[in-house]
């Protein structure tokens, strides 16, 4: 792999444009196979260690792969799979830039191979070079529509908030080296072990914020939902499938480093992703793109892993092994589902994208019609999502509400607060994810079209729905037999419970059992269903239909116009909370009795955004903007300028003693 990587990285720039896209499908398929072998041996328990030799600078590079990395390994290869295969057809429309899919074919496969190494990397200053590499390439991957102001915006905007997790990561990787003297991780456990205090909470909120900024936690999310709709959409689903999990990776292994009082710890990851998840699902209600809804449902899906990484956390506090297990099985396994279903509705947003050229919600209606299949894999991941059984979605919610009463069966008054408030959360995210797929399948594919196209509606390719079939297969396969998955994540959990399969068996308890049983009665509902709508057909095909018009309320002129838009089905709702939302209106008044135009048009805005970044960066511009008067344009100000820079270069050497005397005078006054 060392030399064949290299080599296709190399042969890009020079293959023909088609071939471009199948030599990155190659050398994914290279890389998951490879890791993939060790990976499948690390989640059979199996340590996997090596130290490379470094430098005077790193030190000894450790990588080892334990039963987390190769569980995110498996879920990383999964994605990048079907993402570059779906890619080959996605990019046929861009093929007349060449060099802009040289670039974009070579920072894709430097970005699997980087998050592949992250994995598995354990010395803290190579860890922080490859993090560096994942950043850029992944900002390569997002500006690919360079031309467009609103892709540079959102791509300057991930770079930033990329790099400012880089400087908390950083700033927690060196204060540790600083202290013991080697950056291998394991000096995190050591050195919090013997001091378990201030220095382990400041440790643990330097990592957390890092982490936190590249999984999309709320506050630190206003970056992901410019950055997904910015990208292209097999970027978009391996974005939000994964390049956001690795900030969930590197807090579960942060975890298992660090020593400190995992109580607070589960309070404060508690805190932080229920708030994520409904502030995340209460903003994808409102917005009018299609991706940037899905990405707002990335940050709830992000608030619903950090709810089981919380009540894990809240097991280890308390040596509850069953109470680890569920939070932290819940928690991985919404890793591996939500790369599933968030990945396949980026890939059918995208087939919308190509066929409509439109992402706007409020144009569109009616496509499936014309796209019956990517209808159908739309629903099924929108029910995925939503946490409806049969599918995988339901399963590790399911675990993650059984910690949350598992919780409560032990609980005193002040845990039973924070009990009541995680159940109501994820009770209420799942209800307003529901509303939000409801009305974005709706009103996408279902009715009539809203805006008239210049083009014909078509769907995708059959090889360009496959990696989408695959993705919807495995779906449906965890959602019906979630026993196999649970099993695969026996040694990963054991990392948290310490204890051997021998002593304690995960998920033996008994109200997990019912899983199956629940999907296969909704299986059952819907081949019933299915049946009644068989033999009713059946039983009207003898009849000959007639067709008449409707009663149209007396009035017979119908027109798309009088179909819901996006606005209108969740009006009430931003009504309701409009304190926590914010949108700007557009309004043109309507005149005469007979009115011929009008327009009313909103424009959701984050309000935490508005708030914590664009407030402070007009105050600061505000600031700057003072002392504007120095750049004044005047040629003798700027010799001034001149003059005075090189006297202070002279004389402040000259001086520096009696400076030095002057501030000891001062300090002993």
């Amino acid at each position: 792999m060392a030399v064949i990587l290299p080599a296709l990285l190399i042969l890009i720039p020079f293959v023909r444009v088609k071939w471009k896209a199948v030599v990155v499908f190659m050398a994914v398929l290279l890389n998951a196979l490879f890791s993939g072998y060790y990976a499948w041996q690390g989640l059979g328990g199996t340590l996997l260690a090596y130290v490379l030799p470094g430098s005077i600078i790193t030190g000894a590079i450790p990588l080892r792969m334990d039963a987390l990395s190769a569980w995110f390994i498996m879920v990383i290869n999964l994605v990048f799979i079907t993402g570059s295969f779906y890619g080959i057809f996605y990019m046929k429309s861009y093929r007349s830039n060449v060099n802009r899919l040289s670039l974009h074919s070579i920072s894709f496969i430097l970005m699997h191979s980087a998050l592949l190494l992250l994995c598995v990397l354990q010395n803290s200053l190579v860890f922080l070079i490859v993090w560096e590499i994942m950043a850029i390439s992944a900002f390569l991957t997002i500006i690919f529509e360079h031309e467009k102001i609103a892709v540079i915006k959102a791509g300057i905007n991930y770079l930033i908030q990329a790099h400012v997790s880089i400087v908390f990561l950083m700033l927690g990787f060196i204060y540790v080296a600083f202290k013991t003297g080697t950056y291998d991780f394991q000096a995190i456990s050591s050195y919090t072990t013997q001091h378990n205090g201030v220095a382990g909470l400041f440790l643990f909120l330097c990592f957390f914020i890092g982490f936190a900024i590249k999984a999309g936690f709320v506050p630190f999310h206003t970056w992901l939902p410019y950055a997904h709709p910015a990208a292209p959409s097999h970027i978009s689903g391996i974005m939000s499938g994964v390049i956001i999990k690795i900030g969930i990776y590197g807090l579960l292994r942060m975890l298992l480093l660090i020593r400190f009082d995992y109580t607070i710890i589960g309070y404060i990851i508690l805190t932080v992703s229920v708030v994520s998840g409904l502030y995340g699902v209460m903003l994808a209600i409102i917005q009018h793109d299609l991706k940037k809804l899905l990405a707002y449902h990335s940050v709830e899906n992000i608030g619903i892993i950090g709810l089981g990484i919380g009540i894990g956390c809240i097991g280890l506090g308390s040596g509850n092994p069953v109470l680890i297990s569920l939070g932290f099985a819940g928690a991985l396994l919404h890793t591996l589902n939500h790369a599933l279903f968030k990945s396949l509705l980026f890939y059918a947003a995208g087939n919308v994208y190509q066929a409509t050229h439109t992402l706007d919600i409020e144009k569109l209606g009616g496509l499936v019609k014309k796209m019956p299949q990517t209808t159908l894999l739309f629903l099924i991941a929108a029910v995925a999502i939503c946490g409806i059984p049969p599918f995988n979605g339901f399963i590790s919610e399911f675990i993650i509400y059984n910690g949350l009463y598992l919780w409560l069966q032990h609980a005193v008054l002040a845990s039973l607060l924070v009990i009541v408030f995680c159940v109501i959360g994820l009770v209420l995210i799942g209800g307003l994810a529901l509303f939000c797929f409801t009305k974005a399948f709706g009103v996408v594919f279902l009715g009539t079209a809203r805006h008239p196209l210049s083009h014909e509606v078509r769907e995708a390719s059959f090889v360009q729905l496959t990696p989408m079939y695959v993705l919807a297969g495995i779906i449906v396969f965890i959602g019906s037999f979630p026993g196999v998955f649970l099993r695969l994540l026996t040694q990963p959990v054991q990392l948290y419970t310490g204890l051997q399969q021998t002593t304690f068996v995960p998920f033996a308890d008994h109200s997990l059992s019912s899983l199956q049983p629940i999907s296969l009665a909704a299986w059952g509902f819907f081949l019933l269903a299915t049946m009644v709508f068989l033999l009713r057909k059946l039983a009207l095909s003898r009849h000959k239909p007639q067709q008449a018009p409707t009663w149209g309320c007396a009035y017979v002129a119908p027109t798309s116009k009088q179909q819901y838009t996006g606005s209108s089905f969740v009006r009430t709702y931003s009504k309701l909370f409009r304190s926590v939302l914010l949108s700007f209106r557009e309004e043109k008044d309507v005149e005469g009795l007979f009115p011929t135009e009008g327009q009313y048009v909103t424009h959701p805005y984050d309000k935490l955004e508005s708030l914590l970044i664009d407030k402070p960066l007009k105050a600061y511009k505000s600031f700057l903007g003072r002392f504007l008067f120095l750049q004044n344009g005047n040629l003798q100000i700027y010799i001034l300028y001149g003059i005075i820079f090189i006297s202070a270069v002279i004389c402040i050497p000259l001086f520096y003693a009696n400076i030095l005397e002057f501030f000891d005078f001062l300090k002993q006054l």
